[in-house]
Order: C-alpha cells, then structure tokens, then sequence
C-alpha cells in the first residue's frame, strides 16, 4: 500500500537524522538539572513543536520548488545525494557521540542560561536545530518532491504516510527527552550509535536510489527519442 510504503521510507530516512536518542544528549546536556515533570512538559511542546514544524515544511515543499522553479528530478538527483551523503557520514561515523555534538554545535545560543532555554527555548533551540536540523529539511523536501503524484488520491495517501512518520518520530522524541536522565544511563551511548549504522546504511541505499531516479528521468531526455 502506498501509505505505508511512503510512510517506511520517510522513517527511515528521518530517523537518523532527527536521532532522537542522540538528540536526548543534547537535550539533557542544554537543559541541565529539572524536575520530572519540567522534563516531561517540555518535552511535550517539542513534540508538538515539532509535527506542526515539519507538517508545514511537508505541505509547503512543493509550492517552495515551484517558486524558485525546480523541477522534480533535479530534487531528486540533488536530494538523494544529500541524504546518501548523510547516511555515509552516519555510517562512518567513529565516535558514538559525535552525532549529539554535531547537532549540538548547530545552535549558536549555548551562552544563554539554563532558565531562558527552559521557558523559551521549546521551539528554538531545542526543536530547531537540536531535534530537526537543516538536514532533516533537506530531506523531508526532498520526500516531498519524490512522492508527489498527479494522481490525487495517490498524493495524498503518500503525504499522509510521510506525517505519520513526522508523528511516530516525534512520539520518541517525547518519551527520549521526556525521560532522557533515566535513558542516557540505562542505554549506553555505544548500542544506540551502533543501531543508527544500520539504520544509516539504509539510509544510504534510499538516497542512491532517490537521485538515480532523477538522474534515469534527466538523461531520458537526452537518450530516448
């Protein structure tokens, strides 16, 4: 079924990316020391945060294409490099912390106290870039403009696909952040990073297939009468 196989393929290409284990890391190092329930409430608005965040990269990527005039394949073949290039930096990735620091690197308010990131960081930074970074955009219109279909029942079966992925992702995000003290101690950093690599080496095989796509469909046009 279309749904779900739209809904497989933006899991697991979002998965590595939004790395919400990894992403707890650095959650749990910027938000320091809190009570439970200032954890979970937080959590919470991230969550939320970022479904509607995504949702609307998802629904505006083809309008965003159309405006700057980019065609489908060129996406793909673009894309699909990015996202290949993603899962071989994942899968060749030697320490297993690097992710988390690299995503930790991404926001440039570190300075700011723990206080002014609790009550007003929900969105930024903590949604954007420490749970969804510019990669994650990059791939989610890249998705985006791979699913889309002239046919609209197929369309929408694909785009509600790729929102439940948004939505399971995001689900693990909360119960990560939500309980990141108690998680960072019982999962050691090493298992986690060694069920990203095979995740990434998915991840890979995707964006080699995505930018072959649009690759075959640009020199069609050359080859084929």
């Amino acid at each position: 079924m279309l749904l779900w196989k739209s809904f497989l393929i933006a899991f697991s290409v979002l998965l590595p990316l939004i790395n919400p284990l990894g992403s707890a890391l650095v959650f749990l190092g910027l938000a320091g020391e809190a009570p439970p329930e200032v954890y979970r409430s937080l959590a919470r608005r991230i969550a939320i945060n970022n479904i509607i965040f995504l949702a609307i990269i998802e629904l505006l990527g083809a309008a965003i294409l159309n405006f700057f005039g980019i065609s489908l394949p060129i996406v793909q073949l673009s894309g699909g490099i990015v996202i290949a290039a993603m899962g071989w930096s994942v899968l060749n990735e030697r320490d297993a912390h690097a992710i988390s620091r690299n995503k930790q690197e991404e926001t440039d308010v570190r300075d700011e106290t723990r206080t002014r990131y609790l009550e007003q960081g929900a969105f930024y930074p903590f949604t954007f870039p420490v749970t969804s970074g510019p990669g994650t955009l990059v791939a989610l219109l890249t998705l985006t403009a791979h699913i889309s279909d002239r046919v609209i029942s197929k369309n929408i079966q694909a785009h509600v696909g790729v929102f439940l992925a948004v939505v399971v992702l995001s689900v693990l995000v909360y119960f990560c952040y939500a309980y990141a003290p108690k998680i960072t101690k019982v999962i050691p950093p090493s298992t986690a990073h060694g069920i990203l690599r095979v995740v990434a080496f998915i991840l890979l095989c995707i964006g080699v297939q995505i930018a072959w796509n649009g690759l075959d469909t640009l020199l069609s046009k050359f080859i084929r009468p």
